[in-house]
């Protein structure tokens, strides 16, 4: 745009934006107010208009991200300093990308293993599509790993599967409730919920059960 300077970092071959040019900077609750303004300085020497900045988990929720997203348009490029400010994984990522991209979006990160990425371009496109081969390689390793683990466990008599469910805990839910236990010290003593002792007990009883507002807590 007009009047902004643009970093030398960036992308040669990336095309002039045609519409805002906004930036998203983030660092965890831990991190110091300095690595906040290190990123808004580096992305306003990129031409960003606009920066939504926050000191955020990237597990938690990022109400920043979620405004800035929202503000963008078709036509505008997101620009971060660094993919991992963005996104928790490489399926995060690619994640968010395919958002704005439904949107009219490019992405650009400005240091990526020390290269810029720009989704706008053919490099930046190729890019994204290693990566997604890497996540789904790695997704397949962790299946791989998951059913060998499962069939060793098996091999050795170690595998119990998923836990009982409250149906299968039925028989003892009726017991307990007929010695006189209520509904929350019968979740408590099995591990399962209060609304699912409910439910087997109005299953039980034909849905003549006591519901959660009425009777013995």
């Amino acid at each position: 745009m007009a009047g902004r300077k643009v970093k030398q970092a960036a992308s040669a071959e990336a095309p002039a934006a045609r519409g805002a040019v906004v930036g998203y900077a983030r660092t965890s609750t831990v991190e110091q107010e300095a690595g906040l303004e290190a990123q808004r300085r580096d992305l306003a020497a990129t031409g960003c208009g606009r920066v939504f900045a926050e000191q955020a988990s990237s597990i938690g929720k990022r109400d920043q991200l979620a405004a800035a997203l929202d503000y963008l348009r078709e036509g505008d490029v997101l620009v971060v300093t660094k993919p991992d400010r963005l996104a928790r994984s490489v399926a995060d990522l690619l994640g968010t990308v395919a958002k704005l991209e439904a949107k009219g979006v490019s992405l650009r990160v400005l240091s990526m293993g020390g290269q810029s990425l720009d989704t706008s371009t053919p490099t930046g496109k190729l890019m994204l599509t290693v990566l997604g081969g890497v996540a789904e390689f790695e997704r397949a390793l962790m299946l791989e790993r998951q059913r060998e683990g499962i069939a060793k466990a098996k091999g050795e008599g170690k595998y119990k599967g998923r836990k009982p469910t409250a149906r299968a805990k039925a028989d003892d839910v009726q017991r307990l409730r007929a010695a006189g236990m209520t509904p929350t010290d019968i979740a408590t003593k099995l591990g399962i919920g209060r609304a699912s002792v409910y439910r087997v007990l109005q299953i039980a009883n034909g849905n003549a059960a006591s519901c959660p507002s009425s009777g013995p807590r």
